[in-house]
């Protein structure tokens, strides 16, 4: 199984999210959009796992402790996806399309615990991404198009689990599925 640890939003923030997903596409030459049952926040990505590491990762999740915290969406960017020479003039890659998100405002209770989460990942022996975790929720992959970052009206939840999700194409489909679900503590 293709594993990733991940916060699954209410279908209310997806109705909002998705609104932001039409707005680009409508304004892009070309993309491939985030469906609306797909929208999520990644915590960590596994990749793939046996039936050994999935139950390793179930541990490595029941390790952590977190109680119930708000998210608050409130920008959409983008992540270059060619080095910046081979940037166009609007800073855009010219050929492969970037990536672009629903960026989070900073939360100390989100950054701690996917922290505490990939330390307890990486003691399990998962290889872990080391970099700094910035929080988005993936709006469309290999987009192209003019438009610039922008500001949002804010918008979020109140995070009460995180879920391990299996990856996996389903009659042609990209589908995630919620296997294993973590609560936060009493």
């Amino acid at each position: 199984m293709r594993l990733f640890v991940a916060i699954n939003i209410n279908h209310k923030t997806r109705s909002l999210l998705l609104a932001l997903r039409d707005e680009l596409r409508k304004k892009s030459r070309r993309g491939n959009y985030s469906v609306l049952e797909n929208l999520h926040l990644t915590l960590a990505f596994l990749g793939e796992c046996d039936a050994k590491q999935t139950a390793t990762a179930k541990s490595a999740l029941d390790a952590v402790s977190f109680a119930p915290f708000d998210i608050t969406i409130d920008c959409v960017g983008r992540f270059s996806r060619v080095p910046a020479k081979s940037q166009d003039s609007w800073g855009g890659s010219r050929d492969g399309g970037d990536v672009w998100w629903a960026g989070l405002q900073e939360s100390k209770p989100l950054i701690t615990m996917q922290r505490e989460l990939a330390e307890s990942l990486i003691a399990a022996g998962f290889p872990i991404e080391k970099r700094r975790y910035s929080p988005h929720i993936t709006l469309g992959r290999e987009v192209m198009t003019d438009l610039k970052p922008w500001k949002i009206e804010p918008f979020g939840e109140t995070v009460s689990t995180i879920d391990l999700m299996n990856s996996e194409r389903i009659g042609g489909k990209l589908t995630y599925t919620a296997i294993y679900t973590k609560k936060p503590m009493d």
